[in-house]
């Protein structure tokens, strides 16, 4: 094997060994989506086999004996530092530090040393205890087994990857940064695509299609010039025109060059990234206004799922095997055809129906969720975009039910992999554009709380979309008690938020008063779905102490914002009378729905 690359068990990646993440790379930046997928990738990448699993490469540049600088794969070296010692494993006693950042190496030490949550926030890096509770989170909810994960850690590697002496590392870890040395899968997919076509006509517009979808941050008829914007959508931009029904049709609008890229082997356009010039203007081009709810591979996996569903089979979104799961649609070019004109009526159907994040005006920092349409306007300087609401207004009850309602699925299920219910919308749209949403997605989750058999479930058993999808029926009809309106339906200040922390209203080690018994504590009236850095705040602190100190926090669910209505209606403050009593009001509300 290459001197300069060494295969290492996970299990064993810190053990006299210390990484140095250097002052020049940012700081830990990993989110839940991220440390859940790592995580999941672990607990189910050797279920079905004894074969070895690898995470992929960790580069590093070799300063001392066993120690190491980090210049690419630190935010995946930092989480597994963090799940590495959740899990209680071995590790040195500098396993990992942050050049010239004291708030991150006192965390990381407070977390190897048990003491995580003891010193003042303004002492420590928030991100690193996030990350941390998000793992402890993460076990208790799902139950996972600790001896289990250690286990499957001695089968899981990484590639450490010793780059060459000598070499000027800052301007390596900007190229590795910027443009990437890997070959994505999905480019590999798109060569097969390509392969099979036959003519360099098919192999242009095969491109055409490909390139345009991939960039899944804009409305897809933006990526076109202005001509073929023309050609292919309806009048007002909003729609595939009803003549483009397959890839033949949309071959008919791409100029025929041969003098073109496709004429290049398709080896060298892997090498070389070389893309066809959109020709879109510089006043066309969207400012950095949407952020799409998936990746362009992921997106890929859902036209694949959908494809499968009209055939009525089913798929699976899952990246792991991303190649062999659209292998078929290469095997000969009427299916390469047939696939990727799907992807373009797909993606056009995606960006009018699915929500998306808005960073526009007063949330242009923080985002908003969004379901608007493209639509096209004309002044003096001649045809431009403008974004309205999918279902009318933006602001209609229509429109915001439906934004709502996508949004409490795609704060549930936030791994790729998990989100079927983009492609059954996607399916049933494809089949009638004026199919009832708002229904098919209200039954994908009815069904999806009945099988959580929630009834008997208890604390950390309770799964998300118990919470979430009563928090859309609180968001959709309000809520009052005893003639009080304590929500109002379809209220315009509440928006989900990414929850994924079980709360206790009532602590389960509280610092004053007594303990409840198990199943009061533990039932679903004690309990809401709240981020995990309100529940780090939360912390033990009596309901009373939550409400009066963090008020913005009762405010992230509807169900905890009725609790503190409990509190405050009498002098009795919380108790476990009124946690039952909600209870069953609000297994009645969910329990109605069937």
């Amino acid at each position: 094997m290459d001197k300069h690359l060494k295969i290492i068990p996970v299990s064993r990646i810190f053990t006299d060994i210390s990484y140095v993440v250097p002052i020049y790379q940012r700081n830990y930046a990993w989110g839940e989506m991220q440390i859940e997928q790592l995580i999941e990738d672990i607990d189910s990448s050797i279920n079905d086999s004894n074969k070895n699993y690898f995470l992929g490469n960790l580069i590093v540049n070799q300063t001392d004996n066993n120690v190491y600088e980090v210049i690419d794969g630190q935010q995946r070296l930092t989480t597994l530092f963090l799940l590495e010692t959740y899990l209680g494993m071995n590790l040195a006693k500098d396993a990992l530090k942050f050049e010239a950042r004291e708030k991150s190496n006192r965390t990381l030490h407070m977390i190897n040393i048990g003491n995580k949550g003891e010193l003042l926030e303004e002492l420590v890096s928030v991100e690193i205890i996030e990350g941390s509770q998000i793992i402890d989170n993460y076990f208790n909810t799902k139950d996972i087994d600790k001896n289990e994960v250690r286990k499957k850690l001695e089968k899981v590697f990484l590639v450490r990857v010793q780059v060459p002496q000598g070499i000027d590392l800052n301007h390596y870890f900007e190229i590795m940064n910027t443009r990437g040395e890997q070959l994505e899968l999905h480019e590999i997919a798109k060569a097969k695509f390509l392969e099979v076509l036959e003519t360099e006509h098919d192999k242009k517009t095969a491109a055409l299609i490909w390139d345009k979808c991939s960039d899944m941050d804009s409305y897809i008829q933006m990526n076109f010039d202005p001509k073929l914007r023309k050609a292919l959508f309806t009048k007002n931009w909003t729609s595939i025109k009803d003549n483009i029904g397959d890839f033949d049709s949309v071959r008919e609008y791409v100029p025929n060059d041969e003098d073109d890229i496709n004429s290049v082997p398709l080896i060298e356009i892997l090498k070389n990234k070389q893309l066809l010039n959109n020709g879109v203007s510089k006043d066309e081009v969207e400012n950095e206004r949407f952020e799409s709810t998936i990746s362009f591979p992921n997106f890929l996996l859902q036209v694949n799922a959908v494809i499968a569903k009209l055939g009525e089979e089913d798929s699976t979104l899952d990246d792991k095997h991303f190649l062999n799961n659209l292998s078929w649609a290469w095997e000969d070019a009427d299916r390469a055809k047939n696939f990727l004109y799907h992807m373009l009526k797909c993606r056009v159907l995606f960006d009018k129906y699915i929500l998306k994040r808005e960073f526009a005006r007063d949330y242009k920092e923080t985002g908003k969720w969004s379901l608007q349409r493209l639509e096209k306007y004309s002044d003096a300087k001649g045809d431009k975009p403008k974004y309205v609401g999918t279902f009318g207004d933006d602001d209609s009850q229509k429109n915001k039910q439906i934004r709502t309602l996508q949004s409490c699925l795609r704060v549930t299920y936030t791994s790729p992999k998990t989100m079927h219910w983009i492609s059954l919308v996607l399916a049933k749209l494809l089949e009638n554009e004026s199919c009832d949403i708002i229904e098919i997605l209200e039954d994908y989750c009815k069904t999806k709380v009945l099988n959580s058999n929630f009834e008997e479930a208890s604390g950390f058993g309770f799964e998300r979309i118990v919470f979430t999808y009563l928090d859309y029926l609180l968001y959709k009809d309000g809520y009052s008690y005893l003639d009080k309106e304590i929500i109002s339906p379809m209220r315009d200040d509440w928006q989900f938020q990414f929850r994924s922390s079980i709360e206790h209203f009532q602590p389960q080690n509280p610092v004053v008063g007594e303990d409840w018994e198990s199943d009061d504590l533990n039932g679903f009236g004690n309990l809401a779905l709240i981020t995990v850095s309100g529940n780090s705040k939360f912390s033990n602190l009596p309901p009373a102490g939550k409400i009066s100190s963090y008020p913005s926090i009762i405010e992230q669910s509807l169900k905890l914002k009725i609790m503190k209505e409990l509190v405050t209606l009498d002098d009795e403050g919380w108790t476990e009378a009124k946690a039952s009593k909600h209870k069953e009001e609000m297994f009645l509300l969910l329990k109605k729905e069937y």
